[in-house]
């Protein structure tokens, strides 16, 4: 590739100006939200639901902007507050809560915090401020965190503030899910909460991936892309699935790589991939286990298992080494798969998508030897408290209460 002109074009969050094949779904989403004075009473709640690499949250950021707009010209004063949540990146419903009230006081640090306060806080200081708030919870997904407490503070917020104190801003909610994300939420949803059919995204059409993959290269490189170099991102797509989310993904990994001359910290922020917490023992198992580029599931657990006992560490529960290689899915380094044979007829792999020293990755507290009982060890089995692939660690930071 060229020399990167707009490296921001291919942040994860970057919403371009014009959504592509996507105009109707916008449409109706902000028609849904009726702002900037809705005809129903609160709460204002619409879903997006599509599968992966849809464009469902493309279609939430572009309806919050346009939602945004109506606010401001609609009001005098302080500006309205957008407040975006990657709720699959998040640790369970604590991290998503912490994340909602970090958009405010990005000092927060919700360690120590029960969820429910923390949401508290969040309301508390949406209330100080005065400011209507968009809100977008994005990348719901099956398996991810709890959203019923997060839904349930936004739409009776009154029951969050302080016994004298009552009325908030106006809020919008903006749900962005996979359909099975969706349907987790609605069979979960708050006794009385009435959240309707969601907006419906079906996959990309092929022109449609070729017409988004032309654009962002466009916007990124200020050039077209020559006819090679559009295949063969294509045809990458084509051979892993994953829709415009992959294809943003492959244009972000070579832009990377070609400005990855001092190392990962010269990188542009917009194209530094975001840290997935998992043990280093992990990585190392699907690495060993899937040397020609794809593993049964069993053999990286029997991997895991190995290298926990020789760190005296107990290994992970079977559920919880699912969850890492989902976080590692969602970063977009590898792929699962079902394939024929095993008990049942089936057995689960896990097929590398990029090389393993490409992935960026933070160490979590599991790696910790304890002191004592059968897994006892003789100390941590990290050399610092956070690692990454070519990275250093980052630094520990006190904690801060929720502001009220």
């Amino acid at each position: 590739m060229s020399p990167i002109v707009h490296p921001e074009v291919l942040a994860r969050d970057w919403v371009p100006p014009t959504v592509i094949d996507r105009a109707r779904e916008v449409a109706e989403t902000v028609r849904r939200l009726d702002a900037p004075r809705p005809a129903i009473p609160p709460p204002w709640i619409v879903g997006i639901a599509g599968p992966s690499g849809s464009g469902t949250s493309v279609v939430a950021r572009r309806a919050a902007r346009e939602v945004l707009d109506r606010l401001r010209a609609d009001r005098a004063g302080p500006p309205p507050r957008l407040v975006a949540v990657r709720t699959a990146t998040a640790r369970g419903t604590h991290g998503v809560a912490a994340a909602l009230l970090r958009a405010l006081d990005d000092g927060f640090d919700g360690r120590g915090f029960p969820a429910i306060e923390i949401l508290a806080g969040f309301l508390r200081r949406l209330r100080r401020e005065n400011r209507p708030a968009v809100i977008v919870l994005d990348d719901v997904q099956a398996g991810g965190p709890d959203l019923a407490p997060v839904l349930r503070a936004l739409a009776a917020p009154d029951r969050f503030l302080p016994e004298d104190a009552s009325g908030l801003p106006a809020i919008w909610t903006i749900v962005a899910a996979t359909p099975e994300g969706w349907a987790t939420i609605a069979a979960h949803a708050p006794r009385g909460l009435d959240l309707g059919p969601p907006v419906a995204l079906g996959p990309y059409s092929g022109e449609t991936l070729e017409a988004i993959v032309r654009d962002r290269w466009v916007r990124a490189e200020e050039r077209p892309p020559t006819d090679g170099e559009l295949e063969a991102v294509l045809a990458r797509i084509r051979e892993d699935g994953g829709g415009a989310r992959r294809a943003v993904d492959l244009l972000r990994r070579r832009a990377a790589e070609d400005l990855r001359h001092g190392g990962e910290a010269g990188l542009p922020s917009a194209l530094r991939p975001p840290a997935v917490e998992v043990e280093r023992r992990v990585v190392r198992a699907i690495e060993e286990a899937a040397r020609h580029q794809e593993a049964a599931v069993g053999e990286v657990r029997r991997r895991e298992a190995e290298l926990a006992e020789a760190q005296g560490i107990r290994p992970l529960p079977a559920t919880t080494l699912w969850r890492r290689i989902v976080s590692l899915e969602r970063a977009g380094y590898v792929a699962r798969a079902i394939r024929p044979g095993g008990i049942g007829g089936t057995r689960s792999v896990v097929r590398l998508l990029t090389p393993v020293e490409e992935w960026v990755t933070t160490s979590r507290p599991s790696e910790i030897r304890p002191t004592a009982g059968p897994w006892r060890g003789a100390g941590p089995a990290w050399a610092a408290p956070e690692t990454r692939a070519g990275g250093s660690a980052l630094p520990w930071r006190p904690p801060v209460g929720p502001a009220d």
